[in-house]
């Protein structure tokens, strides 16, 4: 038996929730693939690459991830935590943002990764029961928050 501790490896990532530049009260969502097969509905999101700052990199894959152009309109914060591989502890930072749509169209045509196999618009009263992942539907209700005071 392998007594000898997994190796940490910080992780950062950066990504948000992408108003609709039409004003209605809509956010743009991917659905990645899950190890079991099933379809997670989630922000887009990614690591940054290069010396990219943390807003350019989640401007970057929101237009990679859903073919949208987008300009930050608050950061709602980050989001950290750990999860085991095989071969090591992965120690992750996820940093949101809000975002408004400024151009392009909905599609995951331009993801380089193919790691979206889905995108769509969902109403922002919805965000909180559709996404698969409980820290993104905790940032939700801020989402919705800033929403209802505009």
């Amino acid at each position: 038996m392998n007594s000898r501790p997994k190796p940490r490896v910080e992780e950062t990532s950066a990504g948000g929730f992408v108003l609709a530049a039409d004003g209605s009260p809509r956010v743009a969502v991917i659905g990645r693939r899950n190890r079991g097969g099933r379809i997670d509905w989630c922000v887009p999101k990614g690591h940054p690459e290069g010396q990219e700052t943390i807003d350019q990199a989640a401007l970057r894959e929101v237009e990679e991830e859903t073919g949208l152009k987008a300009e930050i309109l608050e950061n709602l914060g980050s989001i950290h935590y750990e999860f085991s591989t095989p071969s090591a502890i992965i120690s992750k930072t996820v940093h949101h943002f809000l975002m408004k749509q400024i151009g392009g169209d909905l599609t995951i045509e331009n993801d380089p990764d193919r790691e979206a196999v889905d995108v769509r618009w969902i109403p922002v009263e919805l965000l909180a029961e559709d996404l698969t992942h409980e820290n993104e539907r905790r940032l939700a209700f801020v989402v919705q928050e800033w929403v209802a005071k505009q």
